[in-house]
């Protein structure tokens, strides 16, 4: 109690002295970033420390990744442009040293960077980094490094190492996503004074141990969950959520308990209120019920995500149903920092209440070459002739219709209309906002095909 007395009076005499001489400290700011979680599984029965957060900011009801894959959905975070435009269009392709990153511009600003958790942005076909230390240029400018570029590789849900960003290897025991945070802990306490900080924590949970293919979640509360409501949207596909549900929502229930360790450090430290916390994750999981894998698919399960911000001019216990995308947070964030938002980036600035869109656009890879816009009425989605191409191109020159959704009538999803002689009026429209959506993003010119149509009887 002593020690955090003493860091409110520190922090009190800090604002005097800002007062005093018309200096506006900037925030502290923290990223918490989760690996495939559901939008709706941010609720009080998972997520109750999420949920107190949320009560002091604002939540974002609808916002979706612009990449339901791990690594190009990161390296739109940290470049704030889409996946195409980077070239780290799917997994394993190394984020170039030449683009400016989300630590570079807060380092020019005099913040402090670090980055702990999963990278996911160094290995490439020529260099595999997989399971060893990231060189230092491959760390996309952050100071301090605590993590592993893929970090399902170097451990299990219990137990595996990380490196510094000297290369050096840290074991570790206990739950992952508790020594992820044990690092986050540490760099708070041992952060330089005097400066603001800038903090990337990138979880790993409740992503699927990929050796393993298996959600691992925290052994003292999986029990808890069994039998837990299997969303809805699920149950008419096989899939295997019955199997695997249980682990997941532990995994994030454990997050929810690590950001909590982590909002008691930033009071403890009397830096709370000067810090901004931003709560997300890169993409969703339909948990093999759209396709063979958990993402890669337009579909709200796989692409709808939580997001939470506080602090700064994000208070309140607000509920913002704007459409939002992944690709707006890095313009968000600058902006949080006072930074200039470079006129390249891709996104909104949130901070901003007239950035309304149409829609969210949103590239798929892997599972295929795909684009996809969401409306508030309507999901629309197409894809390369041949589903290799997402493995193997960033984009394709044809495109063929392949899903709309009528999402008032539909939420689930489960009713493709794309064949639907009726909604030949919507395809167009919706065509036409796609096609611009990916003349914006670089794409250049490309042709949307029609899907066979179905005639009615």
């Amino acid at each position: 109690m002593a020690h955090e007395l003493k860091n409110k009076l520190q922090s009190a005499a800090l604002d005097v002295v800002d007062k005093l001489t018309g200096r506006e400290r900037k925030k502290n700011i923290i990223f918490y970033f989760t690996d495939q979680q559901r939008y709706d599984t941010a609720n009080n029965d998972i997520m109750p420390n999420l949920c107190g957060l949320a009560a002091e900011g604002v939540t974002y009801t609808d916002c979706y990744t612009c990449q339901p894959v791990c690594g190009p959905a990161r390296a739109c975070l940290q470049s704030g442009v889409y996946a195409t435009e980077t070239g780290c269009y799917k997994n394993n392709i190394s984020l170039p040293r030449d683009i400016k990153t989300l630590a570079d511009f807060f380092s020019d600003e005099g913040y402090d960077t670090a980055y702990i958790g999963k990278w996911h942005l160094a290995s490439d076909r020529e260099f595999n980094c997989a399971k060893t230390a990231i060189p230092r240029e491959r760390l996309g400018g952050y100071r301090y490094f605590r993590g592993a570029d893929v970090l399902e590789f170097t451990s299990h849900g219990y137990d595996g190492y990380v490196f510094d960003e000297d290369g050096n290897r840290i074991d570790f025991t206990g739950y992952r996503a508790d020594r992820i945070n044990d690092f986050a802990l540490e760099y708070i306490d041992n952060a330089p004074k005097g400066k603001p900080f800038f903090m990337f924590v990138s979880q790993l949970e409740p992503h699927h141990q990929n050796d393993r293919g298996h959600f691992e979640g925290c052994r003292d509360t999986v029990g808890k969950y069994k039998g837990f409501p299997v969303p809805e949207e699920l149950r008419p596909f096989r899939g295997n959520y019955e199997e695997e549900y249980a682990d997941y929502l532990s995994a994030i229930n454990r997050i929810d308990y690590n950001l909590g360790r982590l909002i008691d450090k930033l009071k403890e430290k009397g830096i709370y209120e000067e810090t901004v916390i931003i709560f997300t994750s890169d993409h969703g999981c339909h948990f093999k019920t759209r396709n063979m894998e958990y993402k890669r698919s337009c579909h709200d399960s796989s692409t709808h995500i939580p997001l939470v911000i506080r602090g700064g001019d994000f208070r309140g216990g607000k509920s913002d149903n704007r459409l939002v995308s992944l690709i707006d947070l890095p313009a968000t964030l600058l902006s949080i920092a006072d930074i200039d938002v470079p006129d390249y980036f891709d996104g909104c600035d949130l901070s901003d209440d007239d950035s309304e869109r149409a829609c969210v656009y949103i590239q798929i890879s892997e599972s295929q070459c795909g684009r996809a816009i969401r409306t508030k009425q309507y999901k629309y989605s197409v894809s390369a002739p041949t589903p290799a191409l997402g493995m193997t191109v960033p984009k394709s020159p044809v495109y063929i219709e392949e899903y709309l959704y009528s999402l008032e009538d539909d939420p689930m999803e489960l009713h493709n209309l794309i064949k639907d002689p009726s909604y030949g009026l919507v395809r167009k429209k919706l065509r036409e906002l796609l096609l611009a959506e990916m003349k914006k993003a670089g794409e250049g010119k490309a042709k949307i095909l029609p899907a066979m149509i179905v005639k009615s009887k």
